[in-house]
């Protein structure tokens, strides 16, 4: 038998814990609050990821504390999703539907984003009776293998082909894309901006003539908001900036506050076609969890009672203002999602070590290598803010003496 006693966190980590890269970075982190998490030594790191755009109102907020444990009480699993009529589930989807277009109102909870990709995908051949799906490179929407068939970098399908067959890719933002949509397709998917390509923001008369070209031609429009949902980009959801409402709108990240929780939400006649033929179109054991709705529902409420949408632009500008420095090819920024662009994947990982080491934690972008991710808790305050710009200048500056 293996001496577990005589092991640390981190080789328990490495040989237990499936990796995803061979060079993890491996921080063990025991604590977090608000903007703030700490190691086992006592070192604390500003975050600027929020679990990638998940804690948008902070680590461990105290209302969403109390809904965790206030549910726990009462109960957690009891059935498989849609059977029973459990009141986090029930509370959360209205307060979702109060705040959305009035064809946005049936939710289908998952346990996570690629499950409300997956769901959305099934729900759309379903209504239409077609089967093809468009999508766009350098777009990002879960790793299963649904989601994979739609990810915009054939480097992460290539090696789990064969995915599903007819889909097709096309460039973002391109009017050539828009010729694309015609009566065999099924669905769009879509991102209102792309995150992962470092922030890569379409115009709105682009997305103005895919909504308009979806409705001549019976096609229906998915909008993936896993990431840009819950005030990130300066609204609570960034289909508003567009003035355009999509048939399918996709939740995950920041909508469980904390919590494991996806969602997709359509209409209520077309989300009515999983109920027969067959019967149990779609199911889920632990899709919208009570515990998962709970906490979501208390986050929205803090989100939306605190005004920190409100505080979005203003927290974006000093960010822009301050972070100006010779290796910083770029800023862009849509809200409180914003990038740095350096010249290369070297210098950005380079630099992004030289944050931690500092004491910002930091990443980057799948489909942007050469860009350091900055997507903080919208809660961050000014003070933070200077505080984590002048550590990400110290550490350009560093990297230039070298």
């Amino acid at each position: 038998m293996l001496n577990f006693v005589s092991m640390n966190q981190r080789e328990l980590f490495l040989r237990n814990v499936a990796q995803t890269s061979d060079a993890p970075l491996a921080l063990e982190i025991v604590r977090a609050k608000d903007v703030t998490l700490w190691d086992v030594h006592g070192k604390a790191y500003l975050d600027l990821i929020s679990g990638i755009s998940v804690s948008n109102i902070g680590h461990s907020n105290t209302e969403v504390i109390e809904a965790v444990k206030k549910q726990a009480e009462l109960y957690m699993h009891i059935m498989v999703y849609g059977e029973l009529i459990e009141s986090p589930q029930v509370q959360y989807a209205t307060e979702l539907i109060s705040h959305l277009p009035s064809t946005l109102n049936s939710v289908y909870f998952t346990n996570s984003g690629t499950e409300a990709t997956e769901g959305a995908m099934k729900l759309a051949k379903r209504v239409t009776g077609r089967t093809q799906i468009l999508a766009f490179h350098n777009s990002y929407h879960g790793s299963t293998q649904g989601a994979l068939s739609v990810m915009g970098s054939e480097y992460w399908r290539n090696a789990f082909r064969p995915l599903l067959p007819g889909i097709i890719h096309a460039e973002y933002n391109s009017i050539e894309s828009i010729d694309l949509i015609d009566e065999n397709l099924a669905c769009i998917i879509l991102e209102p901006l792309q995150a992962e390509k470092g922030v890569n923001v379409p115009s709105i008369e682009w997305m103005q003539a895919i909504r308009k070209k979806c409705d001549e031609k019976g096609v229906l429009m998915i909008l993936d908001e896993i990431q840009t949902g819950f005030g990130r980009t300066g609204t609570l959801f960034s289909f508003q900036h567009n003035d355009i409402i999509p048939d399918i709108l996709l939740l995950g990240k920041a909508l469980g506050g904390g919590m494991p929780l996806g969602a997709f939400i359509a209409s209520r006649s077309m989300m009515d076609a999983f109920t027969n033929n067959p019967v149990l179109g779609h199911i889920s054991t632990f899709g919208g969890h009570p515990v998962s709705c709970a906490a979501g529902l208390a986050a929205l409420k803090y989100l939306l009672n605190n005004h920190l949408i409100d505080g979005v632009e203003g927290k974006r500008k000093i960010f822009r203002d301050k972070l100006i420095h010779p290796l910083i090819k770029e800023f862009r920024s849509y809200g409180l999602l914003m990038t740095i662009e350096f010249e290369s994947w070297d210098i950005n990982k380079k630099i992004i070590d030289l944050c931690i080491e500092g004491g910002v934690f930091t990443d980057w972008f799948l489909f942007a290598p050469n860009c350091m991710r900055l997507a903080p808790p919208l809660i961050i305050s000014d003070e933070d803010i200077y505080k984590a710009c002048e550590i990400i200048l110290s550490a350009c500056d560093s990297y230039a003496k070298k």
